[in-house]
């Protein structure tokens, strides 16, 4: 039975126990809720610097950061010399060029498309995913008919040039993926010797909000229906407005198994500059398998609220593209390799 001095002194207890919490709170050091209002556009390896351009001219209008990613990252899907990205991309295993592709913007919404095929703008469809269905993901034909339906035009991305990588990479079968071949003249690529790779792109405009896009056509001569991370919201691209956005490039599988991009936006929740969060989560990847890490290429590309950004990269020779008022420039991230 609980008498009157016990209750009074328990009372006491409980107040106690509330004023300490509020002065440890107070004494918490405040939160940096900086917000950068300068619109800037960043994006993975050399090619960004003609998607950031395209980027750039809907940010240099006050447009939203959504409409740049979406413009930026549409200059190599369309680009044939590009056989990484949509159309001209190199094909699976079994000759078929399949896109994968994400959209995120400042309100958590995301779209996504996986396995679509005859489709060059594979971002323009994942972002109707996201603006028209109630879904996050379509996959293969169920993404293809869709694409139709909103009025996109069936075409043969194959490219003859594409189709003859693909014709000499049969007479060996053989899966030999270079590491920063994205930087390297597709011509001079003996078949069995060609990657793959994405573009991934984080813009902020003028008035502080960020999106991300992030596409590719994967793997060359991947197994047919396999996915990599450049689709997957969390893994190749991840966007929370309220702390920055990252995005990924490279092995999409090593990507997967840490959820890379979600990572480096938490780590910068709780502190961490883009380069040293994109760091951290490089190290988580050699953590799980050092030796298998030495022979991979992932980086990681991110930005805060503040418009600060960095990179990091297991190999060296990864780079990425900025587009600013201040800066148009390729910068060569720091790796751990």
């Amino acid at each position: 039975m609980t008498t009157r001095r016990k209750f009074l002194r328990l009372s006491l207890l409980g107040s106690a126990g509330v004023l300490a919490n509020r002065k440890s709170v107070a004494a918490a050091p405040a939160k940096d809720n900086t917000v950068n209002k300068e619109p800037i556009v960043i994006s993975t390896w050399n090619f960004g610097k003609e998607a950031n351009s395209a980027a750039w001219e809907v940010l240099a209008k006050k447009g939203r950061a959504l409409d740049a990613v979406e413009a930026g990252v549409k200059v190599p899907e369309a680009d044939p010399n590009n056989q990484s990205v949509g159309y001209g991309g190199l094909p699976d295993r079994d000759g078929r060029v399949t896109l994968d592709a994400c959209i995120m913007d400042e309100k958590y919404g995301c779209g996504s498309v996986m396995c679509l095929e005859h489709v060059t703008h594979a971002i323009s469809v994942a972002r109707l995913v996201m603006e028209k269905t109630p879904h996050v993901v379509l996959a293969g034909d169920g993404a293809l008919q869709f694409a139709l339906e909103q009025g996109f035009k069936k075409e043969n991305l194959l490219t003859p040039e594409s189709e003859q990588k693909w014709k000499e990479w049969l007479k060996t079968s053989k899966y030999e993926p270079q590491v920063n071949v994205e930087n390297q003249l597709y011509h001079t690529m003996p078949g069995g010797k060609d990657n793959h790779d994405t573009i991934g792109m984080i813009a902020q405009d003028a008035s502080g909000n960020m999106s991300g896009a992030c596409t590719t056509s994967g793997m060359a001569y991947k197994m047919h229906g396999r996915v990599g991370d450049s689709p997957i919201i969390g893994a190749g691209l991840y966007v929370d407005n309220e702390v920055g956005a990252a995005t990924s490039t490279g092995v999409g599988e090593e990507v997967i198994r840490i959820v890379g991009s979600h990572l480096v936006v938490e780590l910068m929740r709780q502190g961490l500059k883009p380069e040293a969060a994109c760091k951290a989560a490089v190290e988580r990847i050699i953590s799980r398998n050092p030796e298998q890490a030495k022979k991979v290429q992932v980086g990681f590309l991110a930005m805060n609220k503040k418009g600060e950004y960095g990179a990091y990269a297991l190999q060296s020779g990864f780079t990425y593209a900025v587009r600013s008022g201040k800066e148009e420039k390729i910068y060569d991230a720091k790796s751990i390799y």
